[in-house]
Formats: structure tokens, C-alpha cells, sequence
């Protein structure tokens, strides 16, 4: 059965789903991490598939490493940086790499904290590699050849 825009997820269903405790789902509704994005008429929580989402990619981010106030800080900086972003955590694609959150968003990769982009160019640094071997070589050529050492080979005494 696939999830519909108006099924919504009760607690029970969300740590069955998802392998978390359910101390651990108040929690983070509690801290605002993730909250349920509604609730009956008795005050209990309904979880939709885009807050499933949300919570999964939080237990990942927690598994990977990432403690929940980091996971917390980084949302508030994408809700800044990406202000039509109303889901960070469902609607971007995340990745933790050791205690940094980065997100890969419209071929770009950005650090979740501070926004500092982190797509590291490989032919535009192939380039700057080959620049400088010209210039290098160029410096020598006019300078006369580079003497280049010989290894020094031991020899035993028979």
C-alpha cells in the first residue's frame, strides 16, 4: 500500500517502522527536532510519510555520528540559507562525513552549518597542477637541468 498525502503514521507505527524507542520519538518532538505534524482531538501525535522521512534521516544522521544538537543547528542554518526549504531534513539530501552535515542540493554540495559550499573541482585543480608544472618547468628550463639524485646502492662485502 503506498502512502497517501492524508494517511498519517501513529506513534506505535513510527517506532516500528523506523527501530527507534518510543522515549526516544518524544524526545525529539519535544526538542523540536522532528514533531509530529498533527494531532487528534486527545493531544496524540500523527505522523505523515514526509515526517518519516524527516525522522529516518535524523536516526541516520544520530547513527553516523551526528549528536541531535548538530543535527538541530544544522536545520536552523538550512531554514537561513535555503529559505524555501520548509523540510530540511525531508526534503534535501544529507550526507555526515565525521561531525560535518553536508547537503547536495541542485548539483552543489554545502556544508549544512555555516552554507560554505564544498564541491571540490577536480579538472579546474588538474588545471592549476599542469599551470604549475609549465611554470616550474619553464623556471628550471632557464636556470639549466635540475641534477637529480642517484640512489645510493650498498654494497656487501663478500
Amino acid at each position: 500500500m503506498a502512502a497517501t498525502a492524508a494517511q498519517r503514521f501513529q506513534t506505535r507505527d513510527v517506532v516500528e517502522l523506523l527501530g527507534i524507542s518510543r522515549r526516544q520519538l518524544q524526545y525529539w518532538a519535544q526538542t523540536d527536532l522532528i514533531r509530529p505534524s498533527a494531532r487528534t482531538p486527545g493531544g496524540h501525535g500523527r505522523y505523515t510519510f514526509e515526517d518519516l522521512v524527516a525522522l529516518k534521516a535524523a536516526k541516520r544522521l544520530i547513527d553516523a555520528g551526528v549528536s541531535v544538537q548538530g543535527i538541530r543547528r544544522s536545520i536552523a542554518a538550512l531554514r537561513r540559507i535555503l529559505p524555501t526549504v520548509q523540510h530540511p531534513l525531508a526534503e534535501l539530501v544529507l550526507v555526515a562525513t565525521g561531525d560535518v552535515v553536508l547537503v547536495f542540493r541542485d548539483g552543489a554540495a554545502l556544508d549544512a552549518a555555516s552554507g560554505q559550499e564544498w564541491i571540490f573541482a577536480v579538472a579546474q585543480f588538474e588545471r592549476e597542477v599542469e599551470d604549475w608544472h609549465r611554470s616550474v618547468a619553464s623556471l628550471r628550463g632557464a636556470r639549466g637541468p635540475r641534477r637529480v639524485e642517484q640512489p645510493q646502492v650498498r654494497r656487501r662485502s663478500a
